[in-house]
């Protein structure tokens, strides 16, 4: 569909697409957060949109688009390409109307949010996994419409699906029962972000902040120069809000709405996931606990300042996560607050090394979690890879410099190095 003029046009339709949604989309609770409101001195409500019946905001903007088609093209069918959450949304508003439709995901999506695509539009949908990232995905989902004259359903690049998910905003404010001093909201296309931005416009007072993952910050790209860039890489572990260029549609409206946008470590993304776990008892996935970690304050000062008695409002975006990524998060959790180090150790080929590694360099809060050695009896060290992790992560320079006075070698393996990633 083509561009909005302006955010007031956007307003309009996100007032449209709130009647079109009325009895579908659930209207999700807005919840004060103890947590985050002690942390900050302000007071912290969570939107869970991860408590929608596809457990994700995408149901507003999928629905929104597929219930606007005129009878030809609901006929011919409709295509979209997802990352996980948008093809679930699609899927079940598929099956709601009684449309058939294609789904694209990338071969990173995870496999609970594959199956859920297919439990939710039953017969009415197709799922084809191709291409690394969601954009290899995109371009084949166009492909297929070019061939079949099929509509496209765009996660984020459409003025249709930014209108739908914009309603989250309009949601909040009836809700709270006037508009908050911040918004927080996470980034991946912009859909969100631009149909929020867009139905506040008219009601001044409101700081809106997005969150993007620091390694795919496509709509900070985008800002810097002027227009939507393709990212040569990004990092993948933020499914939800991996996006590499960001829409044509979303950004000038970003833009013209004075966005503030932030990043977001993926490691301080995982630590909140498990906070948001532990203590709020909330199932969130990386993209659904972007927009929080953001106030994370545990490495220093958060990218997001907020003043005490403020009313700030957190958008938790999807709560899609399976169960075996848990292991991982727990790890770049640990990797992030500097309690988990892996070192390549080369420990003297003779009696007793190991254990004066462990008595004389070790703390005696550290513990070894990783430990893998090959001897080489023709060689008088042999290197053996070492995981720790520390009791305190203010004890690492410590731990170094014993390492430095007992003599053994040692290299630290770097978290930017890719056999780091191998381990994670």
């Amino acid at each position: 569909m083509g561009l909005v003029s302006s955010l007031a046009e956007l307003s309009v339709l996100v007032d449209d697409a709130a009647t079109r949604l009325y009895g579908v989309a659930n209207r999700t609770p807005l919840q004060r957060n103890d947590r985050l409101s002690e942390a900050t001195g302000a007071e912290v409500w969570l939107k869970r949109e991860d408590l929608q019946p596809v457990r994700s905001y995408k149901l507003r903007g999928a629905y929104n688009l597929i219930s606007t088609l005129s009878d030809a093209e609901r006929q011919a069918g409709v295509v979209c390409a997802s990352a996980g959450n948008h093809g679930q949304g699609v899927a079940w508003s598929c099956s709601k109307l009684g449309i058939r439709g294609k789904i694209f995901v990338p071969s990173t999506t995870p496999r609970q949010k594959r199956d859920r695509m297919i439990a939710l539009g039953g017969q009415w949908v197709e799922l084809v996994v191709t291409g690394d990232t969601y954009d290899e995905a995109a371009a084949a989902a166009k492909t297929v419409c070019q061939e079949t004259g099929a509509t496209m359903v765009p996660a984020f690049d459409d003025v249709r699906t930014a209108a739908g998910q914009g309603t989250v905003a309009r949601e909040i404010v009836e809700q709270l029962g006037h508009t908050p001093d911040v918004l927080v909201a996470p980034v991946g296309g912009g859909g969100m972000l631009a149909g929020c931005a867009a139905w506040l416009s008219n009601r001044p007072g409101t700081h809106i902040i997005g969150v993007e993952p620091a390694g795919a910050a496509c709509m900070a790209a985008a800002v810097e120069a002027g227009e939507p860039v393709t990212l040569s890489g990004i990092e993948t572990f933020c499914d939800g809000a991996a996006v590499a260029r960001a829409g044509e549609v979303t950004f000038p409206l970003v833009r013209d709405a004075g966005v503030e946008l932030v990043t977001s470590p993926e490691g301080e993304i995982c630590t909140e996931m498990l906070a948001m776990y532990q203590t709020d008892g909330i199932i969130a996935e990386p993209a659904g606990a972007l927009a929080a970690s953001a106030m994370r304050s545990a490495n220093g000062q958060p990218p997001i300042q907020v003043q005490p008695g403020q009313s700030v409002v957190v958008i938790v975006s999807g709560g899609n996560n399976d169960v075996s990524r848990y292991a991982e998060i727990v790890e770049r959790s640990l990797i992030q607050e500097g309690r988990k180090h892996y070192l390549l150790v080369n420990f003297p080929q003779e009696p007793g090394a190991l254990r004066r590694f462990l008595d004389e360099v070790l703390g005696s809060d550290d513990d070894i979690t990783y430990f893998e050695y090959v001897k080489r009896s023709n060689r008088e060290i042999g290197p053996a890879l070492v995981g720790i992790e520390l009791g305190d992560p203010a004890s690492y320079p410590d731990l170094m410099q014993r390492l430095s006075a007992s003599g053994i070698t040692t290299e630290v393996v770097s978290p930017d190095s890719p056999f780091y990633r191998f381990l994670i």
